[in-house]
């Protein structure tokens, strides 16, 4: 009986060793896909297996969602590399096809302009004739307004027609011709939030789109603090601490890096000389009761110099420095080209800034009618080149340039085209093309860049 148990017990044993040999060998044949957790051997019937990842997945939809999403998403990235790819490729092909930006030409810039399309009506192309202050000579001159498209306040015409400063495609065009030009900084004119001049709108609502489309070109932006009313030393603290606080982290913001190391904002103060000496110091000493020196909101601060005691007034004042702005030879002591050397000198002995203005011509006809004895000829632009060689001569650390568009003035260098209408004949650039004064700028910027390298040797 004892040896029947041991027999029936061997035989067990041998006949779970089999069936264990015969499971070992199964699980050899198991493919290495097969997920963890797969019905056992279900490797070796894909018909099956395919039946049962289809039952699977209507037994439960929310694999089909998850596996949408990741698709989805996977073709989000791809987009987002591929216009990634083409927007560098883009720059890469802009940086290759226009000159390097010279930051030290600045250009005085204009956002003032509107339209029907973009504004629901003109702004500054109907710009007033401006009657002269004494009524004997007003009374010979036409009152009234312009009538844009076809009759404009200048006395060039614009290639891009009366356009709006709201316009993407035209700040986009404005940011190219610049770059074409070689310039580096734009100087733009501006008011506090709110406020614009007399026939204008505010604009600082342009100025993120502004510092966009100039960072898009690796151009900079300072800023043309314009006079209004009650500008004083408090107010002009608030202003520069917003203009830092809103717009000094991006990159366009233009810094200038000073002969002692330090790199700060710039700010152009136009009418500088309408406030008096006490009150600017209060903002622009370091003993001023609203000093903004050693502050966050510390900068260069370029007053307008007009007559030749300005530039004593504007020494007391605590300014960085001296800008001429008007491009018309001859008009004030500051825009005659004889008298720079003598700012320069001055401005070198008392550790100022000397940024002269050059400009392509002047005439204001169009809103002033009354002017004509400002006029200045272009000559087919040589008394463009005539400015610069002046400008050269005292080897200024920064040439302005009056302006890129303000066309009341008739100092714009932005391109312009011949236009007769029934009512008025415009200046043009002939027999040069639209572009001349955008080549003769890249012309004298490449010659700086050439002569300031000998001046520093």
């Amino acid at each position: 009986m004892a040896r029947f148990r041991r027999r029936t017990c061997v035989i067990l044993l041998l006949f779970i060793l089999f069936i264990c040999s015969i499971m070992m060998a199964l699980k050899t044949l198991r493919p290495d896909r097969a997920g963890f957790g797969d019905p056992f051997g279900l490797g070796l019937l894909p018909e099956l297996q395919q039946r049962t990842t289809l039952l699977e997945n209507k037994q439960n939809p929310q694999n089909d969602a998850k596996g949408d999403s990741i698709m989805h998403t996977n073709v989000l990235h791809s987009i987002a590399v591929n216009n990634m790819k083409a927007s560098m490729a883009s720059e890469v092909k802009l940086e290759e096809e226009l000159p390097s930006p010279n930051y030290n030409f600045h250009v005085f810039y204009y956002s003032w302009y509107g339209n029907p399309q973009f504004d629901g009506k003109y702004i500054h192309w109907n710009h007033p004739l401006l009657p002269h202050w004494d009524p004997k000579i007003a009374n010979n001159y036409p009152k009234g307004r312009h009538s844009p498209p076809d009759d404009i306040g200048s006395s060039f015409y614009p290639e891009l027609g009366t356009y709006s400063s709201k316009d993407p495609s035209v700040i986009e065009d404005h940011m190219k011709q610049m770059r074409s030009a070689s310039i580096g900084v734009i100087a733009l004119s501006w008011y506090p939030p709110g406020m614009a001049d007399e026939n204008g709108e505010p604009t600082d609502d342009l100025v993120p789109i502004i510092l966009d489309g100039a960072h898009k070109y690796n151009l900079k932006v300072t800023f043309h603090i314009e006079p209004y009313k009650d500008r004083d030393d408090r107010s002009m603290y608030n202003n520069v601490k917003y203009i830092i606080d809103k717009y000094g982290g991006h990159p366009a913001f233009y810094r200038h890096k000073t002969s002692t190391g330090r790199t700060l904002p710039m700010f152009y103060v136009y009418d500088s000389y309408v406030t008096i000496p006490e009150i600017w110091a209060n903002l622009l000493t370091v003993s001023g009761s609203q000093s903004i020196r050693s502050t966050p909101y510390d900068g260069l601060f370029i007053a307008l110099l007009v007559e030749e005691k300005h530039k004593h007034e504007i020494h007391r004042s605590g300014f960085d420095g001296i800008y001429t702005y008007f491009a018309t030879n001859g008009f004030s002591y500051g825009s005659s080209h004889h008298n720079w050397a003598s700012l320069k000198s001055f401005c070198d002995s008392n550790n100022l800034m000397f940024v002269p203005s050059v400009g392509p011509g002047y005439v204001d006809t169009s809103i002033r009618p009354w002017n004509n004895h400002n006029t200045r000829n272009r000559v087919n632009g040589k008394y463009y080149e005539t400015a610069y060689n002046a400008a050269l001569l005292v080897r200024p650390e920064i040439i302005s340039i009056t302006s890129f568009n303000e066309w009341h003035e008739g100092t714009q260098i932005e391109k312009a085209i011949p236009k007769k209408t029934g009512q008025v004949v415009y200046l043009d650039y002939k027999p040069h093309k639209p572009n001349i004064y955008l080549e003769l700028t890249l012309k004298w910027s490449e010659k700086y860049r050439k002569e300031k390298e000998q001046w520093l040797m």
